[in-house]
């Protein structure tokens, strides 16, 4: 399995507004269909597999660089945009916030009817997926956005998103099925974020033996592991505390354990009722058994495209917008009926750019050019969610 990666992202609350929402997703099918053309349908999902690729695509879009709404924004726009077409393009998004990510396993299943694709194995990846970053790694974010994307060859790339109350953080997870090896084991190619102290994280190499010793928990009699288990508790060792025990779940779970007998643990972590909670309860007692241990250590240039919708680093220049969604969707269209030099020219663009970047010294003063963008903004079109920018005025000086 190889995960690509988590940001974290400070919480901004609000809404999209419908003049942005709109051209978002217009802006985002263009940019996926010129992906599909030049690179194919895997590289659209390894790219929705990075997070650095994903906030650059957010930005680009007119989302607030560094806010965790560009999750929910950027995923809503595709989803509303590419599905209608999915059966052309080759590519289907499920999934979403809230109530909605709970409609995964249906439309995966939907999918998977109409396109040959194994919708057992997708529906278990999406549940996987989320149990793992939700209960087998806890760092304090409880899932609440869960997007389920893959190709109708078969392969995948999950983004879903955490929140944490006590950090007013977001934190975003990306999965990709490429090169599919453990759910369980080092699934990470790596996590970017503040540390915030110590986690449970039951995917780490080092945890392997506190895997199967959980898995051994589960092999035991229920009546006699909860017997020793409270004679682990009434002593005060330091390392279990009775609060961090909840018997009555934690009986429960072994009990349906010893029934269904899971035969790894990613059918352990599937177990209904197994939570956070009750997954953290069974690896501290796993640690006061057996010795193992449990706990270890725990792109905004992109904004200055189309702004943000917040004012940050300036207001979105609809008209330009307008422009840039006007000249990829000609360009798609002229590249079907096989006239490629518009593309072409835009990957020129990047190519240049990228040979400029090589040897560029910087040496403009930042806050004069937000500052230009900012009186220019009316000239664009500029718009926030607080309304149309309007002309500077040069108010004279009052001497009375």
């Amino acid at each position: 399995m190889k995960r690509s990666g988590s940001a974290d992202l400070p919480l901004h609350y609000g809404h999209v507004p419908p003049w942005l929402a709109q051209r978002m997703a217009t802006l985002g099918l263009a940019i996926t269909e010129a992906i599909l053309m030049e690179y194919g349908k895997a590289e659209v999902l390894r790219r929705l597999s990075s997070p650095f690729w994903f906030q650059s695509l957010g930005a680009v879009m007119g989302m607030d660089w560094h806010s965790s709404g560009i999750t929910t924004s950027v995923m809503g726009a595709l989803k509303k945009s590419i599905n209608p077409l999915s059966k052309e393009l080759g590519i289907y998004i499920c999934g979403g916030k809230g109530k909605h990510s709970k409609e995964t396993p249906n439309e995966l299943l939907k999918i998977a009817n109409a396109t040959g694709l194994n919708g057992t194995e997708l529906v278990r990846a999406s549940k996987l997926s989320a149990k793992v970053d939700n209960t087998a790694i806890q760092d304090g974010f409880q899932l609440y956005l869960h997007c389920f994307i893959l190709s109708n060859e078969g392969d995948w790339t999950v983004v879903q998103q955490g929140m944490s109350n006590h950090s007013a953080t977001a934190r975003r997870y990306h999965w990709h099925s490429e090169n599919l090896k453990s759910f369980v084991e080092e699934p990470h190619t790596g996590i970017r974020g503040i540390n915030q102290g110590q986690i449970l994280n039951l995917t780490a190499k080092n945890a392997d033996q506190t895997r199967q010793s959980m898995m051994s928990i589960t092999a035991e009699s229920p009546t006699r592991m909860l017997n020793e288990i409270q004679k682990l508790i009434l002593p005060n060792h330091h390392d279990v505390k009775s609060k961090d025990v909840d018997l009555k779940r934690l009986g429960s779970i072994l009990w349906l354990a010893q029934e269904k007998r899971p035969k790894d643990f990613e059918e352990l972590l599937l177990l209904e009722g197994m939570g956070p909670r009750t997954l953290q309860s069974m690896a501290l007692v796993s640690e006061v058994i057996y010795g193992t241990p449990s706990r270890f250590t725990d792109p905004a240039r992109y904004s200055f495209a189309h702004g943000g919708k917040d004012g940050h680093p300036f207001p979105v220049p609809v008209n330009v917008y307008d422009e840039t969604i006007n000249v990829l969707q000609k360009a798609i269209e002229k590249s079907k009926i096989g006239n490629t030099d518009k593309q072409q020219a835009i990957k020129s663009l990047h190519q240049i750019a990228s040979h400029a970047e090589k040897d560029f010294i910087p040496n403009m003063d930042f806050e004069k050019v937000i500052q230009k963008e900012r009186a220019d903004s009316w000239k664009y079109g500029g718009r926030t969610v607080f309304g149309k920018e309007k002309p500077q005025r040069d108010e004279q000086l009052k001497l009375f």
